[in-house]
């Protein structure tokens, strides 16, 4: 009895020691707390930016942050312009600005203020397409498709830039531009007919 009687009375102290450490950690963690206010992060800072988009002047406010992909597909909701590696690698986010193809995903928004931009959304007029967007098609120089109007809006800067002498050239600006599904050489095929058809581009 006297055996168990020390036992209990062990136990008992150790409750009451535990107990008493974790008030008081308690009331040490309670008086250096912070108002929750300090928790509470501060807005981002926005910008107006001054963009004409497709030919359309158009004034918005804009996270400072924000890259030219995601103002098109989250502010804008064109989402014509794909997100892909976001690392300037794979090309599926390529625009026009002031007629040089960008990595939408590599340049900020504010930093265009005043330019012009042209995404995969601009070439076509109304339900006619771009000769660019006619050759992919005539060609099946997609098969998922989403590389694809990136590989167009490089394709279109490739002949503006004469860089497409000849098949080499081709291959060699299109680097920039990956597709996973392989369909290279009809791009090249669908790039070299728009270049023998001298069609305005």
């Amino acid at each position: 009895m006297m055996y168990c009687y020390q036992v209990s009375s062990r136990r008992n102290f150790i409750r009451k020691a535990i107990g008493f450490t974790a008030m008081s950690v308690g009331a040490s963690l309670l008086a250096d707390a912070h108002p929750i206010d300090a928790f509470i992060p501060a807005p981002i800072p926005k910008q107006k930016v001054m963009l004409t988009i497709n030919g359309k002047q158009t004034e918005l406010m804009v996270d400072i942050r924000s890259t030219m992909l995601d103002l098109l597909r989250e502010q804008l909701g064109m989402t014509g312009t794909k997100k892909g590696c976001a690392m300037g690698d794979c090309g599926a986010c390529m625009i026009h600005v002031n007629g040089n193809r960008t990595n939408a995903c590599l340049t900020l928004a504010v930093y265009n203020e005043g330019n012009k931009i042209t995404t995969i959304e601009g070439l076509s007029k109304g339900d006619q397409l771009h000769p660019m967007q006619a050759a992919f098609l005539k060609h099946d120089s997609f098969q998922c498709g989403y590389c694809t109007s990136g590989q167009i809006m490089s394709a279109v800067a490739c002949l503006k830039e004469g860089k497409a002498n000849n098949r080499d050239q081709i291959k060699d600006y299109m680097k920039k531009n990956i597709c996973r599904c392989g369909s290279y050489q009809n791009i090249v095929d669908a790039i070299e007919e728009v270049k023998k058809s001298g069609a305005a581009i």
